[in-house]
């Protein structure tokens, strides 16, 4: 979609659901073939769940369940000590692959929109992987591909940022998909947390936000869930957010990460929120003209009328703290690793003391 574009058909009003789900971890699979195996049962266990919950939630709410949410790490769990070739054979996904076609067929056969967030490989960068966020159409084809752009331990854009540039275009960073459900972007797991995302996303027109994460459960109020709240009311939004129901097959307490997927409004309001386990609760009616009313109303509460971007130009242009094209070496690209990062982040932080920030 291009900047500043606008849908031109009225949207009705439709049920999102951020489908919570327990993640099998795939990096105890003794082969990799076992672990496609358990890929392709979370798929077809998806399906099942979906048809379920969408048939429930349709004769609880009589609203149409149109988008559907699914949480990160859903197909694979998270990478723990694998190198990048293993983890790339192992659990990452070809942008065309069967992987792909499978979840374009839950879309299809449940008449919904689908929002997830997997590894994959790209040809263009055969030594490394990202995390996208993807949605696919009623028609199982993949609308909007979203790389995740700031991640403590994994290869992302930014460190590869002008050739990813070079081959994708600006365009690619924020991309926002104008559909019948309104404009329609992604951000990952603890991206929500990172306000310049967000907001890029809005001035680019997203008005729903499909937020993939995997974050811990607290009875206690977590920076997440604040951060959730915020970026709704800040930028006019919806955020559907899908949190995992645990993770097994990790060497760590598998209910660590439960609970809270929620349907959050453009005022910041909690519609709905799940409790912990697999669950269908977080559902919420969207109404996509009543956020349009609001962002074209002069108020105090339009928020995203209300910048005044220029202020804050001088601030971005040329103060950067965590160098990109890290992984664009000299004579050869860099080897992606814990250490890396680690150097990376000191650099940062030289860099923050530098200025007389910290």
């Amino acid at each position: 979609m291009s900047r500043g574009a606008t849908s031109a058909a009225a949207v009705e009003p439709y049920a999102a659901l951020a489908l919570q789900i327990r993640c099998h971890a795939v990096n105890e699979c003794p082969t990799a073939s076992a672990a496609r195996a358990r890929m392709r049962d979370t798929i077809e266990r998806c399906h099942g769940q979906i048809r379920g919950s969408k048939r429930f939630v349709e004769t609880y709410s009589g609203d149409t369940v149109r988008l559907v949410v699914l949480p990160e790490y859903f197909l694979t769990g998270f990478p723990q000590g694998e190198s990048v070739a293993e983890w790339a054979v192992r659990a990452c996904l070809q942008p065309d692959g069967a992987e792909y076609r499978m979840l374009g067929d839950v879309a299809r056969d449940n008449d919904v929109w689908l929002s997830g967030n997997a590894y994959e490989i790209d040809g263009h960068f055969p030594e490394l992987y990202f995390q996208a966020s993807f949605i696919i159409d009623t028609a199982g084809e993949c609308t909007l591909r979203y790389r995740r752009l700031i991640s403590m331990y994994s290869p992302t854009p930014h460190d590869v940022l002008d050739r990813y540039l070079e081959i994708y275009g600006e365009q690619a960073l924020f991309p926002v998909a104008d559909t019948e459900l309104g404009r329609l972007a992604c951000v990952a797991s603890e991206e929500i947390l990172f306000p310049e995302i967000c907001r890029a996303l809005a001035l680019n027109g997203a008005e729903v936000i499909c937020h993939s994460s995997s974050e811990m459960g607290s009875p206690r109020v977590t920076p997440k869930n604040t951060a959730k709240r915020a970026r709704a009311f800040e930028n006019l939004a919806y955020i559907v957010s899908a949190n995992s129901g645990g993770i097994s097959g990790l060497r760590f307490p598998a209910e660590s990460t439960d609970g809270h997927s929620q349907v959050v409004d453009f005022r910041g309001k909690v519609l709905a929120e799940a409790g912990p386990g697999d669950s269908m609760c977080a559902f919420a009616e969207v109404d996509i003209e009543a956020l349009r009313r609001n962002r074209r109303k002069p108020s105090m509460n339009n928020m995203l009328a209300r910048q005044r971007l220029e202020l804050f130009s001088n601030v971005y242009a040329d103060r950067g703290i965590y160098p990109p094209n890290t992984l664009l070496g000299g004579d050869g690209d860099a080897v992606p690793g814990k250490e890396l990062y680690r150097n990376t982040m000191r650099e940062a932080i030289r860099r923050l003391r530098d200025r007389g920030c910290i």
